[in-house]
């Protein structure tokens, strides 16, 4: 039996979970249309409906909507990054779950917002991760999904001094728009933006409001 794909993942995450948070944890003080573009979700959201924070890392995504009146609950694929998320936010929920196959039942969610959830993942396996979305969320439920845009695939075997073994993707737009309407998502709207200089690494960023569609597809 071949190895689980997400292992190394898992793995080169759980290295760097202190050292992620420390570097992540305060990072929307320093992005303001990434605040403003939650506070939309937050609103857009159906009321009272659960939200979950997917790939939430140190679990700040989750924080703010929390504190923005959403019941929203952080899922993670590494155990030591969930561990400096409980220590950060012991008053939220967090739980260890894989994209690939999530450990939620259909039509749960309100809404999920993936904050860069697929930067690791490669093209040809997005139609999976985005089929799960779509059978957790409730129809009409709403995704914000955030990635860097763009077209290349970079491997990585070190980060902030710490061995890691790990694939970083970028995706157009266009891309993105087919494959989560193929999934049975509505595309609302596509957001673009420079990086912050000195924040963040200098990659053109993405996001996508989306919502699942209300009824069966016509395909």
């Amino acid at each position: 039996m071949s190895e689980d794909p997400s292992s190394p993942i898992r793995q080169s995450y759980d290295r760097i979970a202190e050292e992620y948070a420390r570097r992540i944890f305060d990072e929307l003080q320093h992005k303001p249309l990434d605040r403003q573009l939650l506070d939309r979700f937050a609103a857009q959201v159906r009321p009272g409906g659960r939200v979950c924070d997917m790939g939430c890392g140190p679990g700040h995504i989750a924080r703010y909507l929390h504190e923005a009146g959403c019941p929203c609950f952080g899922l993670d694929l590494s155990p030591e990054t969930l561990k400096q998320a409980r220590r950060l936010s012991p008053d939220l929920e967090f739980c260890e779950g894989n994209m690939f196959a999530l450990n939620l039942a259909d039509h749960t969610l309100a809404g999920i917002a993936a904050l860069y959830a697929i930067v690791n993942i490669a093209k040809e396996e997005l139609p999976l991760v985005f089929s799960e979305m779509v059978r957790v969320l409730e129809p009409g439920g709403l995704l914000l999904l955030a990635f860097h845009s763009g077209e290349e695939a970079l491997h990585e075997s070190e980060l902030w001094g710490y061995a890691i073994d790990m694939d970083f993707f970028f995706f157009r737009p266009v891309e993105i728009h087919a494959l989560l309407e193929r999934a049975g998502f509505v595309v609302e709207e596509i957001v673009e933006r420079d990086p912050y200089p000195e924040v963040e690494y200098p990659s053109h960023r993405a996001y996508v409001f989306a919502r699942k569609t209300l009824g069966p597809r016509s395909d």
